[in-house]
């Protein structure tokens, strides 16, 4: 549980998108790679036992989509709620046309900046 002198959404949208860049930078190449280890590595416990290895597994396998993301994306905009922040992003594929929503839920965990929440639509 984050202590109340560390909470996230008291950063300006500038600290937060600092933060977020390298973590959403890392989820692109580690789910383009289809390497689960990398892939988890900055999730929060809780949500690195939530994230099922086998349907991860699947999913890099079979989805188009998630084995060909852009590393060209665009920050849209920081949602904040309790002691968690919402980086939302316009996310490419190489592959596909189109524009994608992505979406990367931020907070502390044991004083780091971990991965609440990850997911595109």
């Amino acid at each position: 549980m984050a202590s109340s002198s560390v909470n996230i959404v008291e950063k300006t949208d500038e600290e937060i998108l600092a933060l977020a860049k390298p973590l959403w930078s890392d989820l692109v190449k580690s789910s383009n790679n289809g390497t689960y280890g990398e892939f988890v590595r900055n999730f929060s416990g809780a949500f690195a036992l939530a994230m099922d290895q086998v349907a991860a597994g699947h999913q890099f396998a079979n989805s188009e989509l998630a084995r060909n993301l852009s590393e060209d994306c665009d920050a849209l905009g920081v949602i904040r709620r309790g002691e968690h922040v919402t980086v939302l992003y316009r996310q490419r594929s190489t592959k596909k046309p189109g524009e994608w929503l992505g979406r990367l839920v931020l907070g502390y965990e044991e004083g780091k900046v971990r991965i609440f929440g990850a997911s595109i639509f």
